[in-house]
């Protein structure tokens, strides 16, 4: 399969339409939505897309042109179960977001910043592209801490749903 990323704990697959049961469970997860989808739970609908634009996306040639959305499953090494997602996707018209969720049993593991790392690494280098955002909630100072471990800093304040949201950036060679 192409575009499976390792790091030393961990194993992320490109998400497949296999995946979209594990997905639904995990992503309707309060825990999980708390912060990612600002508590809402997603349209099966929704979820289906995400997946249909993330095959699309890996299935294409690298480069950074256009809208880029994909999603890899993460699972811990030597293990298939679902344990989170991280991934792209297109944030508003400001460029390319970073995103990532965890299932509450994994949190305090370092799994975040180790998931979303191998994604930024990847989007910065083979995915082309020159530069990767982050939009986090004020209060999420667990995803602040993973932005900041990962050479992400701040650089606007937007309105959000629950709140004021921290906007961060990563450009291609910092």
């Amino acid at each position: 399969m192409r575009h499976v990323l390792t790091t030393p704990r961990l194993v992320l697959r490109p998400v497949t339409r296999d995946d979209e049961g594990a997905l639904t469970v995990h992503w309707r997860a309060p825990d999980v939505r708390r912060f990612l989808f600002d508590g809402e739970v997603l349209p099966a609908e929704e979820i289906a897309e995400a997946i249909e634009d993330s095959v699309r996306t890996l299935a294409g040639p690298p480069g950074g042109a256009g809208d880029v959305a994909a999603l890899w499953v993460v699972t811990e090494a030597g293990a298939g179960t679902l344990v989170g997602t991280t991934g792209l996707r297109p944030l508003d018209d400001a460029g390319t977001e970073l995103f990532y969720s965890l299932a509450p049993e994994v949190w305090g593991k370092g799994y975040a910043t180790e998931a979303a790392g191998a994604v930024l690494e990847f989007a910065l280098g083979p995915l082309g592209l020159p530069e990767v955002l982050a939009e986090i909630d004020e209060g999420n100072t667990a995803s602040a801490a993973v932005a900041g471990r990962l050479g992400m800093t701040p650089f606007d304040v937007v309105p959000g749903l629950l709140g004021p949201m921290v906007r961060y950036r990563r450009a291609a060679g910092a």
